[in-house]
């Protein structure tokens, strides 16, 4: 009886259900993950996500409709991905309050009008 063994574990193949990503691996692991742990996938169509290739010769899987990358590491470590946060709470510091710049900006235009 032959057994894989590898310390670099590659996807053999994938199917995602609606709540799972299920990767078959190579040496005859199977691993699931919740859905919602990549906020893409969870809000891609059923089709979009029925959409994907494995990366390299296992490494992970790509859905090109929704640009999300997974690699089998990832999945292997639980690591969801982060939602990235609105633009409007990244361009103001904490308290809500405009940036030295952005009252300089808003300062000149007042004075151009008036």
């Amino acid at each position: 009886m032959n057994t894989v063994a590898s310390s670099d574990p590659r996807i053999q193949t994938v199917h995602v259900t609606k709540d799972e990503i299920v990767a078959h691996l190579t040496d005859g692991r199977v691993i699931s993950v919740p859905l919602a742990w990549s906020w893409r996938l969870s809000e891609a169509t059923p089709g979009q996500r029925a959409n994907f290739r494995l990366i390299g010769t296992g490494q992970g899987i790509h859905w090109p409709e929704v640009d999300e990358d997974i690699s089998v590491e990832g999945l292997l470590h639980g690591t969801p991905a982060r939602r990235p946060r609105p633009r409007a709470a990244r361009a103001r510091p904490s308290g809500g309050q405009a940036r030295p710049n952005e009252r300089m900006q808003s300062t000149r235009k007042k004075a151009a009008r008036g």
